[in-house]
């Protein structure tokens, strides 16, 4: 008998278990009853042959029409089998198996399993494995006795049928131990066992009970993500963490006395969770995500005053120098006298706002890591510099983390290791792309969520267009005439390129010693959309800022001031051209995705997005989200040359259509797909076989809550051993560990 941690090679035989590992990544007993099929064919469904695809691994079920062999070399003999599902016809080609020609009867069916090729220009199988169904009980034997026939994610050398094959045994020999899911669970959820779901969803009698099957197996899958996440939210709370509160008449008072504006009611809402938070005794870990311009930093600002007011530092963690600038700057200017510590003109209560990044002068760099190590800067905005050895901390109590997917897990703990006394820090971390419910309960699921929802009073709407200038080639100098009338009326105009063009340095991910930011290779990439139906043999490369700026100078845009950012620039050129812009100095910034997060300038109410089709909707909605931030209209125009039959096409029309940016992140999720939510770059190695975050909602709130109950119980699971063992399969001591750390 076998068990789920048995070796392949002792339950199949070496040659099978090799295939399945070497192809498919099949190790274990466990690892083949969790490859699931991907679709099931029905008894007596002709499998459709006009849907197949060059290159792809199929298995078809039709029958055979036509039979003809002949010897065309003297070593070589072909048999063409014509086989017909009602919707197409197509030819299988077996050489040197002339005793297929006795093998096929005509009209007589099988399945077929092997990798679609094309011959001139129709598509046949080569040498395709075969089962031939026996007409008088419309089987060829035991495998294939049930209704449905389940088809597996197969490859060039283990093909459905083999999966299959081996499946049937891996069952008759699996001793199961007890049902890891709790018995209270199982009849609370009314799931079936795991035997009867194993059993269901491998070679079900029906519909339904697939379906039941695959109820319980995706609850498994969500269930121990859940308790994971549980644990690490239980084990967080057990931390010691020094507790911040305001003080009356302090910096906060200061602060929210001088605001020229009214705080959302989100903000104050999320605001007032927050100051709960950092005044317990245990640190804060909570996620903040919002609309674009929704106030996220402001909401960030109160915090870190609320820490500056009790006596200790607040860090804000950035991911690149044009965005930590932007941060220093508007926190700065927010601040006003309350950032002049010592300083004429400074407030009574003031603090220092201090900016650290590795590109600075070593005068510079010097004075900002005595501010920090001294205490005298309460607010520290910096890069990865931050994150270095030698940078210290008086007493560093809150840790934010700006568009925390750009930073790696190491990178973020190492700035929370900084604290003082073994005391972990607050922290917050802060998004602007929405991410669904689903997700952010299953990939940030150690994490409390606050969502601003809500913009600011005052902010003008964005009007977006899709421009299809290979569809109507007059748009195009439509475009840049509105470029020009926006500049006529005093405002400024933002176009994006997906590349910076010129010599491209090989894109790595810098070290915490680098001094330049994380996305200096932002353009040499398009975002893994350059797919589509587009042929890409057929397709020009990416337009680049270091041709577009020129041409636009020259022609379409003669007259204007133009000017280029891009992240190969110094950081010294970068701020400066950020701060010509921010003064009107530059009419139109021809720029890549740099200016993505955090760059705040209202006379700008303008984008032209270049070649829009190669980036992804949360990207688009992140660079649309630069305009629109005075009380002027704002326009983002999105010019693509994409047929309008390409997937991209259905992102840019829905872009059009909504500025939603959770409505825009569901059909991301939808485009995209999953893949490994919980990939080992961020959360983990891991990916859903069966769950969906797209469709299991409920399932996905229902482990959570059972989840939570459990570790609320008993953190161990100890009175649940089979359970605890899936959950130990599920995360590995170092996946756990990257996950405390994220």
């Amino acid at each position: 008998m076998a068990t789920v941690d048995t070796p392949l090679h002792k339950v199949l035989g070496g040659a099978t278990a090799k295939a399945l590992e070497t192809s498919l990544q099949l190790h274990t007993v466990g690892d083949l009853l969790r490859h699931y099929p991907r679709r099931y064919a029905m008894r007596g469904e002709l499998t459709k042959l006009s849907d197949l695809q060059k290159d792809e691994h199929v298995t078809v079920f039709a029958q055979i029409t036509g039979i003809t062999g002949r010897r065309i070399k003297p070593k070589l003999h072909k048999t063409d089998v014509v086989v017909s599902d009602g919707s197409a016809s197509m030819t299988l080609t077996f050489f040197n198996q002339p005793w297929r020609e006795k093998q096929f009867p005509l009209g007589g069916k099988a399945f077929f399993a092997g990798k679609v090729a094309k011959f001139g220009s129709k598509l046949q199988l080569t040498n395709p494995e075969v089962h031939v169904v026996d007409d008088e009980i419309g089987v060829v034997d035991a495998e294939f006795a049930g209704a449905l026939l389940p088809v597996y994610p197969a490859s060039g050398k283990v093909s459905t049928f083999t999966i299959q094959r081996s499946m049937k045994i891996v069952l008759d020999t699996l001793d199961l131990a007890d049902d890891p899911l709790p018995f209270v669970v199982q009849h609370r959820q009314q799931l079936i066992g795991i035997r009867e779901a194993l059993d269901g969803i491998h070679r079900p009698r029906d519909l339904h009970e697939r379906d039941l099957a695959r109820a319980r197996l995706a609850f498994d899958e969500a269930l121990v993500v859940q308790l994971t996440m549980a644990r690490l939210r239980a084990n967080a709370a057990g931390f010691p963490a020094v507790s911040r509160r305001p003080v009356a008449g302090g910096l906060l008072d200061a602060f929210d006395t001088r605001l020229p504006f009214e705080l959302t009611a989100g903000q104050r809402a999320v605001g007032e969770t927050i100051a709960e938070e950092l005044a317990r005794e245990h640190p804060m870990h909570r996620l903040l995500q919002g609309e674009v311009g929704s106030g996220k930093t402001v909401v960030a600002l109160r915090a870190m005053l609320t820490v500056v007011d009790s006596g200790a530092q607040a860090a804000l963690l950035a991911p690149t120098e044009v965005l930590a600038q932007q941060h220093f700057r508007s926190i700065s200017a927010m601040l006003g006298p309350l950032a002049l510590r010592g300083q004429l003109g400074g407030a009574e209560q003031a603090t220092t706002v201090t900016l650290l990044t590795g590109s600075m002068s070593q005068q510079a760099r010097r004075k900002a890591l005595l501010e920090a190590a001294s205490g005298e800067a309460g607010i520290v905005v910096g890069t990865h510099a931050l994150l270095q050895e030698h940078v210290q901390f008086a007493d560093l109590g809150f840790v934010v983390v700006d568009e925390q997917h750009r930073f790696g897990v190491e990178q973020r703990d190492a700035l929370r290791a900084k604290a003082r006394d073994d005391r972990r820090p607050h922290v917050l971390v802060m998004t602007a792309t929405p991410i669904p419910r689903t997700i952010a309960m299953t990939v940030y699921g150690d994490l409390d969520v606050s969502t601003l929802d809500e913009l600011p009073k005052g902010r003008a709407p964005i009007t977006t267009h899709v421009a299809p200038v290979k569809e109507r080639p007059a748009w195009r100098d439509r475009v840049w005439q509105r470029v020009r009338e926006e500049v006529e009326r005093g405002h400024q105009v933002y176009v994006v390129c997906p590349r910076i063009g010129g010599e491209t340095a090989k894109a790595t991910t810098p070290s915490t010693e680098d001094v330049d930011e994380f996305v200096d290779f932002e353009a040499e990439f398009d975002d893994g959309f350059d797919d589509d139906t587009d042929d890409e043999a057929d397709r020009r490369p990416p337009l680049a800022v270091l041709d577009v700026a020129p041409e636009l100078a020259e022609h379409d845009l003669v007259g204007l001031r133009v000017e280029v950012l891009h992240g190969r620039l110094t950081p010294d050129v970068k701020d400066a051209v950020m701060r010509a812009f921010v003064a009107g100095e530059i009419d139109v910034l021809v720029a890549t995705t740099v200016i993505e997060v955090g760059v705040d300038v209202p006379n700008a109410t303008a984008m032209v997005v270049l070649d829009a089709d190669r980036f992804g909707i949360s990207q688009l909605h992140q660079l649309r989200g630069r305009v629109g931030r005075g009380s002027a209209e704002s326009l983002c125009l999105l010019v693509t040359e994409a047929p309008i039959d390409a997937l991209s096409r259905e992102r840019l029309a829905a872009l059009a259509r909504t500025s939603d940016g959770f409505a825009l992140s569901e059909l991301d999720l939808q485009q995209r797909r999953e893949g490994k939510v919980l990939g080992s770059e961020q959360h983990g190695h891991t990916s859903f076989k069966l769950l969906s975050l797209l469709k299991d909602r409920d399932i996905i709130e229902r482990a959570r809550a059972e989840a939570t109950a459990l570790v609320e119980a008993d953190a161990t699971l100890a009175e649940y051993p089979e359970l605890a063992a899936e959950v130990e399969r599920f995360a590995t001591a170092a996946q756990v560990e990257f996950l405390e750390k994220a």
